[in-house]
């Protein structure tokens, strides 16, 4: 008979169990729902709703309940449908009938509202920890490489000259906001749900406030209906995870190019590459593919959710059970990719002369030849159309702006002087960006300070 089942004349269908059941995944949460549930016995005792030995007793058998757990010595029983009912189970077998007296009080929807909160507040302190260590990886790279020139592109065409840790730290910058959203969530998830019973609280005088103090909940959900049937944090969570798999996509398809033979910026490590099969010389950025590949994955858990929550009445509603496994497999995406693409970037090659050969090409100097005329005196959309000239030239001629004579730079304007050469050399072009948040070496130390000052202001005790 299920704990539920006095309203019934029958046992529910075999299937019924299995498509109703969600021990199969939602019995990850068993420490939560315990330590919930010794929270809210002690509560119940401090109100003098059940008897200060029956809670010692109950407590107790939560936490010898917990330890067996751990240690691998329980089963859990699909006919009992989630972990809820199978804690509830097995410490009545354990303790007695003095277990049952542990759900006065509450609902199973608060329960699971509860216990989901917890588990959220406690994985998105560990990705932060993890996006910590590979935004400092970061640092620790574009530390190296302030003065490493590359070009810089727009529409994967030469754009412009700068340098590796100025491309680096525009991916710190990415990881810094993938990071708030995480603080965010955590804040948002922070509120005690606990007492709202199935949606209209109860009549037991619970401590709600004792209980969030207890858990170390920041406040309690002032309305009972929707501490019930809230999973924005959810989703909340969900969209902080997808950007941060966009972030770390774009960041892949970037290495996967530069590995290419075609850029050869860098060289993987070969144990985070792969091979071929049948072609002997390959070396695969496979690592880089399955983190681009399994951004898909965790888009679709918040498409799956946000599809799941639109059409559903006040106040809880058996969809919400689908919520579980697609914030579990976000989570556990995003905690195997983060310490394997960190340990990616932090062992892999570059190759600065590649990168210095590359901004050399493609006229990456020319808007510095333009800014040259403009210095001169001349209006820019004029400087534009001149320098425009001397590409062509340049294209025509398979030639470069740095190989032109000065008389061939005179003959299409006579502003230009012998200091157009040192004007469009690669380093002038880069330093000469020292605006803040430019890639000028200055500027690029100065943003690394700052980046420095976050880490250690936010790192983890």
């Amino acid at each position: 008979m299920k704990l539920w089942g006095g309203r019934f004349a029958k046992e529910t269908d075999t299937l019924t169990d299995h498509f109703n059941s969600s021990i199969s995944f939602d019995q990850r949460l068993y420490k939560q729902d315990i330590i919930g549930s010794i929270a809210h016995v002690t509560m119940l005792a401090k109100q003098g709703i059940i008897k200060e030995e029956e809670a010692l007793c109950i407590k107790k058998g939560l936490m010898d309940l917990l330890e067996a757990i751990e240690k691998g010595e329980v089963s859990f029983n699909e006919k009992m449908e989630d972990i809820h009912m199978n804690i509830e189970a097995l410490l009545i077998s354990r303790i007695g009938d003095v277990a049952k007296k542990m759900h006065t009080g509450r609902s199973r929807n608060d329960q699971v509202a509860l216990d989901v909160r917890l588990y959220v507040r406690e994985e998105v302190k560990e990705l932060q920890r993890l996006l910590l260590t590979l935004m400092n990886t970061l640092i620790e790279l574009a530390t190296d490489h302030t003065e490493t020139i590359m070009p810089g592109y727009t529409h994967l065409q030469r754009a412009q000259p700068i340098t590796f840790a100025h491309h680096l730290m525009a991916y710190f910058e990415m990881l810094k906001r993938d990071y708030k959203r995480l603080e965010f969530t955590y804040h948002t998830t922070n509120s005690l749900p606990l007492g709202s019973g199935a949606l209209a609280t109860t009549t037991y005088p619970l401590d709600r406030d004792f209980v969030a103090e207890q858990l170390a909940f920041e406040s309690i959900c002032e309305n009972s209906i929707d501490g019930v049937s809230d999973r924005d944090f959810c989703l909340d969570l969900l969209y902080s995870l997808s950007t941060l798999m966009m972030h770390l996509s774009r960041f892949s398809e970037e290495i996967i190019l530069w590995s290419s033979h075609e850029f050869h910026f860098i060289e993987l490590d070969d144990a985070y590459s792969t091979g071929s099969s049948i072609m002997p010389q390959k070396k695969n950025p496979d690592i880089a593919e399955l983190v681009r590949g399994k951004c898909g994955r965790v888009y679709g858990n918040l498409l799956s959710l946000l599809t799941t929550m639109k059409g559903l009445p006040l106040a809880y509603n058996k969809d919400m059970q689908e919520d579980k496994e697609r914030i579990f497999d976000s989570i556990d995406t995003l905690t195997m990719c983060l310490p394997i693409f960190t340990a990616m970037v932090k062992t892999m090659k570059i190759c600065p002369q590649n990168m210095y050969k590359a901004a050399s090409g493609g006229f990456t100097n020319a808007t510095d030849a333009a800014d040259y005329l403009v210095k001169k005196g001349l209006a820019f959309r004029d400087a534009h159309e001149v320098i425009g000239k001397l590409v062509l030239h340049c294209v025509t001629h398979d030639t470069s702006l740095e190989e032109l004579s000065l008389d061939i730079y005179q003959s299409i304007h006579p502003i230009f002087e012998k200091d157009i050469y040192e004007a469009i050399s690669l380093t002038t072009c880069v330093n000469g960006r020292s605006v803040k948040g430019g890639p000028s070496t200055a500027a690029v130390k100065a943003h690394l300070q700052k980046a420095r000052l976050f880490i250690t202001t936010h790192s983890f005790a």
